[in-house]
């Protein structure tokens, strides 16, 4: 096991499900990979859906985030649905430099609203490739557009660079800490307790295999 940062027995590892939507080549796949490997890669083409795993461990409880990339390309969006199923949280990807994207991410809110209440996934607008902030065609403050339209539609939102790494690992946290306090406001009081673990975790997913 790890060194001396093993939760107690009694807090299980927790499975999160976040999944990542948005156009192709708006940089889904960079943010994952560079958020599970420190890691960028210039052009990662997805074919149908990749995976990634990341386990994080804090001193109450070990979480694994199960992260589903989805391919961008129209041919792969009826399939997106069945990737999307179950997640807890989806971040809506758009390219800054491409005001096209934007429209296609606000496509996909729509079609998650469909799928999911409003208290059954964290939802956020994630604004990609900020270190081509010279080149932007989305407005940050505007009314239709970027932060102003997250907060019209109670989602979270952040502008975002997998090449230069600015707030990568931000918005996956801030989509767990939200889930988190979610929970919280539902007085779950699972095996765990409502004490044993105040940070953004998840109870283990009755399908998940045993560790």
């Amino acid at each position: 096991g790890d060194q001396g940062h093993e939760p107690p027995r009694h807090c299980p590892t927790y499975i999160y499900k976040v999944v990542l939507l948005g156009s192709t080549a708006v940089g889904k796949s960079s943010l994952a990979y560079r958020y599970v490997k420190n890691d960028f890669q210039e052009s990662l083409p997805t074919v149908g859906c990749s995976f990634f795993t990341k386990i994080i461990r804090m001193e109450s409880a070990t979480v694994k985030l199960e992260i589903w990339d989805t391919a961008g390309q129209e041919k792969y969006h009826s399939v997106c649905h069945l990737y999307y199923r179950g997640a807890h949280a989806a971040l809506l990807v758009y390219d800054i430099t491409n005001k096209e994207t934007l429209g296609r991410a606000k496509q996909w809110l729509k079609e998650l609203e469909k799928e999911f209440l409003h208290d059954e996934i964290v939802i956020a607008l994630v604004g990609n490739k900020m270190d081509l902030a010279e080149e932007r065609e989305v407005p940050l403050f505007s009314s239709q557009e970027g932060e102003e339209f997250a907060r019209s539609r109670s989602l979270l939102f952040a502008e975002t660079s997998a090449k230069s790494n600015h707030q990568v690992k931000d918005v996956f946290m801030a989509v767990g800490k939200t889930w988190g306090k979610h929970e919280a406001s539902q007085a779950w009081t699972g095996p765990l307790g409502r004490g044993c673990c105040p940070v953004a975790l998840l109870p283990p997913s009755p399908s998940a295999p045993a560790a």
